[in-house]
């Protein structure tokens, strides 16, 4: 049963790792996917974390908005100690504009590719020389891209020097196979000691996939290499799914409190460079 809408939840998670926010005024990519009609602005996504107990979170870049970062760094300034974020930007960008970011609480650069078909060689320029200013930087990348992607994406990211993070459980495929060998591709990038994996928008795939993969994860790698991401507001779900549900779907896919404390850890140690309070 889903905890009820209002009811701070025992052991709240500490950071909220994945969330978007926007406003209508904000323009739409050419290509966005979905064109939500209304707003869901920093100040009601924090009304939700303080609704449910978290302190922290991370913005993730919307692949709606494209490279339109400016709503995302007014956030950051009005509320530098509680939220970082990550960005889309070109990979022409300059070091200069990237260190102003990560001034400006920026931790990563977000690569949202689970719907692009020809994806770039990311060895050779201008992805070369991009991941190697995020990387001096300090920055991560945020990846999000379909399992069938990842046994290719992944070495080539690690090989970068770059840290990564990748969205959504690696959006795993319904194929078993194709599920598997992108898991296994996860596993070993964790193993190389730069990867973390969120486990967000569970809801957006079938709880028996969700499972198979945290657990799996869990096994090889412990929870240090996890993140706990909400995925609010839900874009294209908002109807079936509240706040409250996704906890009580990070409870039921983590069901241990010590090892959801040592997930919490993680976020803290990555996104904001603190102990856990």
């Amino acid at each position: 049963m889903a905890i009820e809408e209002g009811a701070v939840p025992a052991e709240a998670p500490a950071v909220d790792a994945h969330a978007h926010v926007f406003t209508r005024a904000m323009p739409f990519a050419a290509e966005a996917h979905s064109r939500p009609d209304y707003d869901y602005g920093v100040e009601a996504w924090l009304a939700d974390l303080d609704r449910h107990g978290i302190s922290h979170g991370v913005i993730a870049a919307a692949s709606l908005f494209d490279d339109e970062n400016a709503y995302t760094l007014l956030a950051l300034a009005s509320h530098p100690g509680r939220l970082r974020a990550t960005v889309i930007v070109p990979p022409e960008t300059d070091a200069t504009t990237l260190a102003e970011m990560a001034d400006a609480g920026v931790v990563g650069v977000r690569l949202a590719w689970r719907r692009v078909e020809d994806l770039p060689d990311i060895a050779r320029e201008p992805y070369r020389g991009f991941l190697r200013r995020i990387a001096d930087r300090g920055l991560h990348v945020e990846l999000l891209s379909r399992s069938a992607s990842l046994p290719r994406l992944l070495p080539a990211l690690d090989a970068s020097g770059v840290r990564i993070v990748v969205d959504h459980f690696g959006v795993p495929s319904r194929d078993p196979e194709e599920r598997g060998a992108g898991t296994d591709a996860l596993c070993r990038a964790i193993d190389g000691g730069r990867t973390w994996v969120k486990l967000s928008a569970g809801f957006r795939m079938p709880f028996a996939i969700a499972a198979e993969v945290a657990a799996r994860l869990l096994a090889h790698a412990g929870p240090e290499r996890l993140l706990w991401g909400s995925d609010a507001p839900f874009v294209n779900h908002e109807g079936d799914i509240r706040f409250a549900d996704t906890l009580d779907l990070y409870r039921r896919l983590v069901p241990h409190p010590a090892v959801r404390a040592a997930i919490d850890r993680a976020a803290l140690l990555l996104f904001f460079n603190q102990e856990s309070e």
